[in-house]
């Protein structure tokens, strides 16, 4: 899919699949699928920067959470809000998986923060996730083990991710890859999905 500086990526993509019309002059065709990496893009900090820290997690509000040093992990930008807006909006309405892709060095503990963040909805952030691959691999072998597990081709998945080098590698395989160094911010997601 090509995009230019004034149609963000998801939307080119989605204009290619569901073009515009003279009754619906902006369609919108959501991705089937939405994969998120963790560690600095739906939270702060990276897991292995907890080192000599970490779990049991102390819940501070449902967008903070402290490791057993006191050491903040935090949600980024709009994530929770992002993710309650996939599962509810009439927009996204038509079954959009929603993927975890990590490579984070304490699973476990990422494990744990999903569980207690919660959106502002006050859903747990894995209660709004269907897919996950959380492992030690390169994002390609996690694509394709996500495109073994739901049928989804390459084409139909859109990537967040704060590290270039990871977005630069997926995008090879054809996935919609979104660079967010700052995480999940409004001005990237609005970017990316209007």
């Amino acid at each position: 899919f090509q995009s230019s500086p004034t149609q963000p990526l998801v939307e080119a993509m989605a204009t290619q699949l569901n073009p515009p019309t003279k009754n619906n002059p902006r369609a919108f065709l959501a991705p089937k699928l939405v994969a998120f990496d963790l560690d600095g893009t739906i939270w702060t900090p990276d897991m292995y920067m907890l080192w000599g820290g970490g779990a049991p997690f102390q819940t501070i509000s449902s967008s903070e959470l402290r490791d057993n040093r006191n050491e903040p992990v935090r949600l980024l930008g709009i994530s929770g809000e992002i993710l309650d807006t996939i599962a509810t909006s009439e927009e996204w309405k038509g079954g959009t998986t929603v993927a975890w892709v990590s490579c984070t060095d304490e699973p476990s503990w990422a494990e744990e923060c999903m569980n207690k963040f919660r959106t502002p909805m006050g859903v747990k952030l894995v209660d709004r996730v269907q897919e996950q691959a959380i492992y030690k691999a390169n994002k390609q072998t996690h694509f394709r083990d996500l495109k073994k597990r739901t049928g989804i081709e390459f084409e139909d998945m859109v990537f967040f991710d704060n590290e270039r080098g990871n977005i630069d590698s997926v995008k090879k395989l054809g996935v919609t890859s979104i660079y967010c160094p700052k995480g999940m911010t409004r001005q990237i997601w609005e970017s990316g999905v209007d």
